[in-house]
């Protein structure tokens, strides 16, 4: 994401000139609502004074908190570009999203030109964008004071999940002081946080960078955000690419499906539980790599035993409390790349370990190093995820539909441990603050649908066989959902393929290039799982 602004209006013409894949074009495109045109279209170009900043150029854009009152209250917006490094080459901005909802988005151009490929750094600067809400942009604030917000994301991030009926009870009544406080004193931000909000705002930034339509890639959230805005601007797209993608049908809910909980409906339960049950198969039959002999009896043991009490674990640097939680969070996110997924045999049989009473003191010390060493990665990772604690509730509960009660999620619990061993609690109290008794900071203008509108250029939809987080039938239903679309498989491990399978790479940098999808039936078989190759 980078380039000189004085070339802005040559890359913007330059754009127009790259050829899309034969056969593509549409005779009728649907157009932008007026609705929608009158939100967006009136808000003036904001002018980007770009600035140096570390590794990148950056600035700050003042939006509409409510683009129904263009006139009114604003919101504080940061974004960064790195230029293009061929500027006489430019095809326009590249608008990335890494996901969350909540991740920073300023920050992700510095990451993402570490795996990008070559041609996409030199013929696009790369922009990224803090969504309203979130790191360098206005941020929510819920809670008049850091103790109290302190006090419940102890609970919510420091229990990850209840299982017993007291957490249970702990963890709702910690939900519905995040969801009155997101519905009441931080009311203002909360109500205006929505998925469109962050659509509309990319489309006054797509305009500001100058590019007539808009060129996207983005990951886990940033899929739905990039469905979004294709539906809402169908002919401002030229090329978006969504990698490790979301059913919106299942986000957003439907009159049928509004009694289940979008985090049920998701169903990131299911991908999860298979790729974890595929990992420690896998370990199970390469002994010799994996080290661990019976990765599938040893899980099951740790668990039990942490289910049934938490393991003080002694460490020179302060002794750790593991628990039952604690462990399954960690197994979770260990998933989301190859390398975590290879450390959860091992996690389970040093865990296994540390629990004999008759462990010398030097191996105990051992042991403990490293449990420390693997977990700390691990959740360093899952915390980027997770990102603040009233982000993700602020955006979800939105865009979503949710039953009313939280004893629904109650009720569900033990069922959905039972279809998914381990996880399935992990998943479903994900959403528990939308319940609609509990929170009420709603936009009226959040996005509903309809998610299956054609779009001025296809659609390249990603999704890889073993993602644990958003599942491959996600992606298929995906692509079946939006006109002209095409999918493109991958069977490398982890969450999202793009900048782990050479061949998912450089398929999606074709596109977006020039607008070249991939033959129908694509399958990336480039990259070995765990334990193999």
């Amino acid at each position: 994401m980078h380039k000189l602004r004085r070339l802005a209006a040559v890359g913007a013409a330059l754009a127009l000139l790259i050829p899309l894949a034969p056969g593509t074009a549409q005779a009728v495109t649907p157009t932008t609502s007026a609705v929608e045109r009158g939100r967006v279209d009136r808000v003036p170009t904001p002018k980007l004074n770009w600035r140096d900043c570390e590794f990148v150029q950056c600035a700050t854009v003042r939006l509409p908190l409510d683009y129904d009152q263009p006139d009114g209250e604003t919101v504080d917006i940061a974004v960064t570009r790195i230029p293009a490094r061929d500027p006489a080459r430019r095809i326009g901005s590249l608008f990335l999203n890494p996901g969350g909802p909540g991740g920073s988005g300023a920050q992700f151009p510095i990451r993402a030109r570490e795996w990008m490929g070559s041609e996409v750094l030199d013929r696009f600067d790369l922009i990224g964008m803090d969504p309203r809400g979130t790191n360098g942009s206005t941020t929510t604030r819920c809670f008049p004071t850091v103790r109290r917000l302190d006090r419940v994301a102890g609970t919510l991030i420091g229990m990850s999940f209840p299982v017993t009926g007291r957490e249970e009870s702990r963890f709702v009544s910690a939900a519905r002081e995040l969801a009155r406080g997101c519905s009441g004193f931080g009311r203002r931000l909360a109500s205006s946080i929505s998925t469109a909000e962050v659509a509309r705002d990319m489309d006054v930034l797509r305009r500001a960078v100058g590019d007539r339509q808009l060129t996207f890639l983005g990951f886990s959230y940033g899929t739905y955000l990039g469905q979004v805005y294709a539906n809402m601007f169908p002919d401002r797209v030229r090329a978006i690419a969504i990698d490790g993608v979301i059913d919106p049908t299942e986000w957003v809910g439907t009159a049928r499906t509004a009694q289940t909980p979008m985090s049920v409906r998701m169903d990131s339960t299911a991908a999860t539980s298979a790729a974890l049950q595929e990992v420690l198969r896998r370990c199970e039959r390469a002994a010799e790599v994996c080290g661990v002999p019976d990765p599938r009896g040893t899980f099951a043991r740790v668990a039990a035993a942490l289910k049934s009490k938490p393991l003080v674990i002694e460490d020179p640097e302060g002794d750790v409390t593991l628990t039952y939680q604690q462990f399954i969070a960690t197994a979770v996110f260990s998933l989301y790349t190859e390398e975590g997924a290879a450390t959860i045999p091992l996690l389970a049989a040093t865990v296994d370990q540390l629990r004999s009473p008759t462990l010398a003191d030097a191996r105990r010390a051992s042991l403990s190093e490293r449990y420390r060493r693997i977990s700390s990665s691990v959740l360093e990772s899952a915390a980027e995820y997770s990102n603040a604690v009233e982000l993700v509730p602020a955006v979800m509960c939105s865009d979503s539909r949710n039953p009313h009660s939280p004893r629904t999620w109650s009720a569900m619990a033990a069922a959905e441990d039972a279809r998914a061993p381990y996880v399935g609690r992990f998943w479903l109290w994900n959403s528990v603050y939308c319940a609609g008794q509990l929170w009420g900071a709603y936009d009226e203008d959040a996005y509903r649908g309809r998610f299956d509108t054609a779009t001025a250029n296809p659609v390249l939809v990603v999704g890889n066989l073993h993602d644990p987080a958003t599942s491959y039938r996600a992606a298929r239903s995906v692509a079946r959902l939006l006109p002209r679309s095409r999918l493109l498989t991958s069977t490398n491990w982890g969450h999202t393929a793009y900048g782990v399978s050479a061949c998912a790479t450089r398929h999606v940098d074709r596109y977006l290039l020039r607008g070249s999808l991939p033959a129908q039936g694509t399958v990336c078989d480039d990259r070995p799982g765990p334990f193999e190759g």
